[in-house]
């Protein structure tokens, strides 16, 4: 009980300094007309939010063509498509561009996941659940 009532405190103490606290998430720059898109869509996309990486970062689609919304208006130079951004707590952590093959999408994610807990200082769930048999988890 007291551990929940830090936290509340914590999130409240964060909201009046600065806002509101923004989740970390993955956002996918896309585009209908994008051929590596629809192979990334096929590959990645119908199964990346069973992973252990979207827990960590949920995926949020954005078409490169349509207005971008005001919470991204920092993302800047983001020209082709796919582009992943990493973002947390209004800023952007790191990026990956294009699209190559499913084992180079997941090594990269991994590296900006290591980046993001860095910056924050925690470790990621990927990591943590290594020796639960998470293949993917580079630590």
């Amino acid at each position: 009980m007291m551990r929940c009532a830090v936290a509340v405190l914590a999130f409240l103490t964060a909201v009046a300094a600065g806002g509101a606290v923004r989740a970390a998430e993955l956002v996918y720059f896309n585009s209908s007309a994008c051929p590596v898109c629809e192979r990334w869509d096929q590959e990645i996309g119908g199964l990346y939010d069973k992973t252990d990486e979207a827990k960590r970062l949920p995926l949020r689609h954005q078409n490169i063509h349509e207005n971008t919304p005001e919470d991204l208006s920092f993302i800047k130079g983001v020209v082709f498509t796919p582009t992943f951004v990493v973002v947390e707590n209004g800023r952007e952590v790191g990026r990956m561009v294009g699209y190559v093959q499913d084992y180079f999408f997941w090594e990269q994610l991994s590296g900006l996941i290591k980046k993001a807990d860095a910056a924050k200082g925690t470790q990621s769930t990927a990591c943590a659940e290594r020796g639960a048999g998470n293949p993917r988890a580079v630590c």
